[in-house]
């Protein structure tokens, strides 16, 4: 069966942690490798801060594009339906025949990186037509009243009953923005993005005649 998606352990950790959730996503728990859990938490949560301290600027770019030639030489050698690509600058992109929104079309899980106050890492798992079902891995409740302003600016919507998929419904508009607002893609010189697909379940015009490029 499917595992519920996860979130945080601390301020530092949305890497490993949306990862790990493309994978509980696109796969049932009893095919998920224990390795596969091991190796994306020793990888990332590899950039240290201004102190010096490890792991308290989150993961790096090079450890996520480190990651998806892993998992799919994992897949390779271990006969696992996984594929994976890094994609990054003027690439993550989320136009009408762009590689991400492709990839979403055919049932895959998108890691990606946007701006919440600062860089972080949420799931795409899907397309409601303007707009793209998101898991954010940090943790808030849309009832709190502490909680920021900018969550409920346009384009933003909470949901809270799909934990196996989605916590979040964002716009296109709004994560295709170039500048540093919440759930916003930013500037391309600093995007970048992993498209993950279980192989078997992957839609194509082959296995699927629902699927249109």
């Amino acid at each position: 069966m499917k595992n519920l998606l996860i979130y945080q352990s601390t301020e530092y950790d949305c890497g490993p942690t949306t990862l790990t959730n493309a994978i509980r996503y696109l796969f049932d728990r009893e095919e998920i490798y224990p390795d596969i859990v091991k190796y994306i938490m020793l990888y990332c949560l590899d950039s240290y801060n201004e102190a010096g301290e490890v792991g308290k600027r989150g993961t790096s770019a090079s450890a996520m594009m480190f990651l998806s030639n892993w998992l799919t030489q994992f897949g390779q050698v271990k006969n696992f339906p996984i594929s994976c690509n890094f994609l990054a600058k003027d690439e993550v992109v989320l136009s009408e025949n762009s590689r991400i929104i492709g990839a979403l079309q055919q049932g895959g899980a998108v890691l990606l990186r946007v701006y919440l106050e600062v860089p972080h890492y949420i799931l795409l798992t899907g397309i409601s037509g303007s707009d793209i079902y998101v898991f954010d891995p940090y943790y808030e409740e849309p009832d709190d009243p502490e909680l920021d302003k900018e969550f409920f600016e346009e384009g933003i919507t909470f949901i809270t009953d799909q934990p196996k998929r989605a916590n979040r419904l964002i716009s296109i508009t709004r994560l295709s923005c170039t500048g540093v607002g919440f759930y916003e893609m930013g500037p391309y010189k600093e995007r970048e993005a992993v498209i993950l697909f279980n192989t078997n379940t992957r839609k194509t015009p082959e296995n699927s005649i629902e699927y249109i490029i």
